[in-house]
């Protein structure tokens, strides 16, 4: 993994966590135990902190950064998918953030919500708690319950986590 202190800031990691060697970690950025972040991952803690609460994934080529003096917390369990942008926002417990989404300044993503993957949260916007939400802008289409949205919800917070034991254990760089 890449860690840079900055300013004086250093992150700080659970030491269970798991971080993927390609993924790059600055300053003010705490992650929590059982934490995993993926392959091409930036976390960029300069503005203001970031946290990554317990059991939390942050997928490959995710960038996850905030505006001055605001933290950006993915909450204990959540998954930001692949390739999303997640800045100065508030994700809550269980919440996914599907792949290639924007989540934009003081956006808060309810707990055990989806937002489909390609969507666009934008900056205020709050989304309730168990719904899928979805679009350009965003835009909340119903509860969670009964969609084939609540499979992923229910099951990337115990996935992952035990996928991340298996890269922590399985994966070795190949020398040239």
């Amino acid at each position: 993994m890449n860690l840079f202190e900055y300013e004086g800031k250093r992150p700080s990691i659970a030491e269970d966590a798991w971080i993927a060697p390609t993924a790059t970690i600055i300053g003010d950025v705490t992650i929590e135990s059982g934490a995993s972040i993926w392959y091409g991952a930036t976390l960029r803690g300069d503005d203001g902190p970031i946290i990554v609460r317990g059991g939390a994934n942050v997928q490959d080529g995710t960038v996850i950064h905030t505006t001055p003096d605001v933290t950006t917390e993915i909450g204990p369990r959540a998954t930001i998918a692949h390739q999303c942008m997640v800045h100065g926002a508030f994700v809550e417990e269980e919440a996914l953030v599907g792949n290639g989404c924007v989540v934009l300044d003081g956006a808060r993503i309810g707990a055990r919500s989806m937002i489909a993957a390609m969507s666009l949260v934008p900056p205020g916007k709050q989304i309730p708690p168990g719904v899928l939400a979805m679009g350009v802008p965003v835009a909340v289409k119903g509860p969670i319950d009964g969609t084939p949205a609540e499979f992923w919800v229910k099951m990337n917070p115990v996935y992952y986590p035990e996928l991340a034991k298996r890269h922590a254990v399985g994966t070795h760089r190949i020398e040239n």
